[in-house]
């Protein structure tokens, strides 16, 4: 369900946006066992402020884009870790395009980034769950939240993996979406965006200040520091 607000937009920050997504996920406050994932790094500090509103854990859910070997910062799809449970998403024949273009060894190039973002995936679970073990999900509501949504690809992959690990209800949330978002409304029960279908070309132009999520304030985020 995509919710139009009142909330003037562009958002100040990622503080700001999570408070306005908490509040268009006001219905999930105080249920039990509610668990909200971020997506690591600028998806949880919006998950912070959901997750604090909510009355709910917090914990991450580690996805990482797989971009073109030629074109890296367009993405083929996204791979994802939650819990030990993985999954790949792949951007439709919008890859089957970019192989053919890339000629003999197009495949192998993909592969090589694939298997290089796996080791990534892996690196960043370990530092943003130290030493504790991972959450539960089977039989709860599980929240994942982004910073907001462009191509959908990182976002599907993360429900996919959180599917694998049977949650009672699982809901994606953002605070925005560049476009439509008909494909997670296949993948989760629930889909809440403050800001729907925006037509912005790219996340950050959602906000006023949109710098870097360091690893550190993650981990600050998450009660390791």
């Amino acid at each position: 369900m995509a919710v139009q607000t009142a909330h003037p937009f562009p958002y100040t920050d990622r503080a700001d946006a999570g408070r306005v997504l908490a509040g268009a996920l006001e219905r999930y406050r105080g249920g039990p066992g509610v668990l909200v994932l971020g997506l690591p790094r600028g998806g949880v500090p919006v998950a912070a402020e959901v997750a604090g509103a909510l009355g709910a854990k917090l914990d991450v859910v580690v996805v990482r884009k797989i971009g073109h070997p030629r074109q890296p910062e367009l993405a083929a799809g996204a791979v994802a870790e939650a819990g030990g449970a993985a999954a790949e998403t792949w951007n439709g024949p919008v890859v089957n395009a970019w192989l053919a273009a890339a000629g003999p060894g197009g495949q192998a190039g993909l592969d090589a980034v694939l298997a290089c973002e796996r080791e990534e995936l892996q690196r960043r679970a370990r530092r943003f769950r130290g030493g504790r073990g991972v959450q539960e999900l089977r039989g709860r509501t599980v929240i994942v939240v982004n910073d907001g949504i462009a191509t959908g690809a990182t976002m599907r992959a993360a429900l996919e993996a959180v599917r694998k690990l049977d949650p009672a209800w699982l809901v994606a949330a953002a605070p925005m979406s560049c476009e439509r978002t008909d494909a997670l409304a296949e993948a989760a029960n629930d889909v809440v965006i403050p800001w729907p279908d925006s037509g912005l070309p790219a996340v950050g132009s959602a906000y006023l200040h949109f710098g870097q999520t360091g690893e550190d304030e993650v981990r600050f985020l998450l009660g390791l520091v």
